[in-house]
């Protein structure tokens, strides 16, 4: 495992103003966290994609929340860099995406899975929540909806402040990148329908051959 490495606020703000299809695959290996009331849970990433912003933009994404412009369910995702953006989907499950790219500029990277690292009792506890029975290690946060329900994140995050390390007793999320890029395997994004789901867009990134890694799934077509 390839540990994070703490950095300053103004080495985290310098990676995270850059394009989201740059700054995703520099997260893989890097530790992120969340600390609560109810304790932390920090994980290391394993799997993530990049999206980009509406028609018309410099990086128009057609598979993007931001593709129709900004409204008050994606504004977060319009920056500033260093925060979180997290919504609601499929009516049960959030997710969190690390926001990228300079104020007023759309961006950011969903992390999709990940390797709880510490904290693993807590997120134990929270995936076991309404469950039959136990779940693996390997997939307390495969998936972005379980990755989210392990660390503890809902509505109420959704642009809270992104710290660069894990130093303050406070509640809060950080994230310390990995010391150096990790080998990559990429392709398209998970259940993203139209163009946005195509070979075009290929940008999830994840660690070939981990265990938390969640499996590929195209878009459902409707009929």
């Amino acid at each position: 495992m390839s540990p994070g490495v703490p950095v300053g606020e103004a080495e985290l703000l310098a990676l995270l103003s850059r394009p989201a299809p740059e700054v995703a695959p520099r997260l893989l290996g890097g530790l992120f966290g969340h600390r609560s009331e109810e304790g932390s849970v920090l994980l290391r990433i394993t799997e993530v994609e990049a999206y980009g912003g509406p028609a018309g933009s410099d990086l128009p994404d057609p598979g993007a929340h931001t593709w129709g412009g900004r409204t008050a369910r994606n504004a977060s995702m319009f920056g500033p860099p260093g925060h979180v953006y997290v919504y609601f989907t499929y009516g049960m499950h959030h997710a969190v995406n690390v926001v990228c790219r300079p104020e007023g500029t759309a961006g950011g990277c969903l992390v999709r899975a990940g390797e709880v690292v510490e904290g693993v009792e807590l997120a134990r506890a929270r995936r076991a929540r309404g469950r039959s029975g136990p779940v693996p290690d390997a997939g307390l946060a495969r998936g972005p909806g379980n990755l989210a329900k392990a660390l503890g994140i809902d509505l109420r995050h959704d642009g809270a402040v992104l710290a660069a390390g894990n130093t303050s007793a406070a509640p809060g999320f950080f994230l310390v990148p990995a010391p150096e890029p990790v080998p990559a395997a990429s392709g398209p994004r998970t259940g993203v329908s139209g163009p946005g789901g195509t070979t075009e867009f290929p940008w999830r990134w994840w660690i070939a051959g981990d265990s938390s890694v969640s499996p590929y799934r195209p878009a459902v077509r409707r009929r």
